[in-house]
């Protein structure tokens, strides 16, 4: 094969790659931006693509949506994942909700819309119920005593230390940020109390 010829498909490959990303990014500004449910044209005028190449690059919403959740694996990640984990029940409590509501806080627009358009796209909805089994499995590392719990207390911890949660308290109620993180603190050290 001639170099020249090796440049071009190089050189095509890298626009494809530039232009897959631009259409990530463009999905993913405009839910930050508040569009819970962004359509393929918008994504595409704002990332400066015809409507044509949108659908080369992603056969439907789903394979775009599951291609941003991908690219932002890695930064989720990082606001969740801890390597220390140690000290009393409370100060593990206090470090756990501190973290996952600060997460939410950063995540919020991105987590709405995904909540929006879980009914519409399978491939979606699985990864959403996979991201919940993650941050239940995280939390249990912060407090691994939330096993020797009985259902409805162990469920109650992961309904307390939600997303869901976390909105309620500080969209439908106002409450500012630290109100809210010491609500639920107070929550979860009561579930742990003897009955």
């Amino acid at each position: 094969m001639a170099v020249s010829s090796v440049q071009s498909s190089d050189g095509r490959r890298q626009r494809s790659e530039r232009s897959q990303e631009a259409i990530i990014d463009a999905a993913l500004a405009l839910m930050e931006e508040g569009t819970l449910v962004p359509t393929a044209q918008q994504i595409a005028d704002r990332a400066g693509v015809g409507i044509r190449s949108f659908f080369r690059h992603f056969a439907d919403m789903d394979a775009l949506f599951l291609a941003a959740d991908e690219m932002l694996l890695d930064s989720y990640e990082a606001l969740f994942g801890v390597e220390e984990r140690s000290g009393s029940l409370d100060e593990r409590i206090a470090r756990s909700v501190d973290l996952y509501f600060n997460a939410f806080d950063k995540l919020r627009q991105i987590i709405l819309c995904t909540q929006a358009l879980l009914w519409r796209f399978p491939k979606l909805k699985e990864n959403y119920a996979w991201h919940q089994k993650r941050l239940r499995r995280e939390l249990e590392l912060w407090l691994p005593e939330v096993s020797e719990l009985p259902v409805e207390r162990r469920e109650a911890i992961h309904a307390a230390v939600s997303f869901e949660m976390w909105y309620r308290l500080r969209e439908h109620q106002g409450l500012p940020q630290k109100l809210s993180c010491d609500i639920v603190k107070k929550l979860i050290a009561g579930l742990f109390s003897p009955p």
